[in-house]
């Protein structure tokens, strides 16, 4: 089950990821706070520790993978125009949790043709 992904620009490459605002409300609580702690897992099975933060004041609160975001990027080489994907994977028998997944984008001839996922790359 996908929780949400994104095609990612420039500033989610060079400063800082920024989180889709409708996929608030699949990340854990932020019990009242501006911030929450998560982790994820990658598909070579490296467990990535990441912080979802908003401003805690203001009309813009988006939401920003404010830290493992960029190490996630870079270590995965992503470039503007890739894709990541979290999802929460939920069974009866086990303690949900997330993964992480990244994609590069196909492109021939200009046109794109897909996201295959990154299979090989260790931290």
């Amino acid at each position: 089950m996908a929780t949400f992904s994104k095609i990612l620009g420039k500033t989610d490459t060079s400063k800082r990821l920024s989180v889709p605002t409708k996929s608030l409300k699949s990340l854990p609580s932020f019990n009242g706070g501006h911030a929450v702690d998560f982790q994820a897992i990658d598909e070579n099975g490296f467990v990535w520790t990441f912080q979802c933060s908003i401003r805690k004041k203001g009309q813009h609160r988006k939401p920003v993978l404010s830290k493992g975001g960029l190490a996630f990027v870079r270590n995965k080489k992503l470039k503007v125009g890739d894709k990541i994907k979290f999802s929460l994977n939920q069974t009866a028998a086990a303690t949900p949790f997330y993964r992480v997944q990244a994609e590069k984008e196909v492109k021939i001839f200009g046109a794109i043709f897909g996201y295959p996922p990154i299979m090989a790359t260790f931290p």
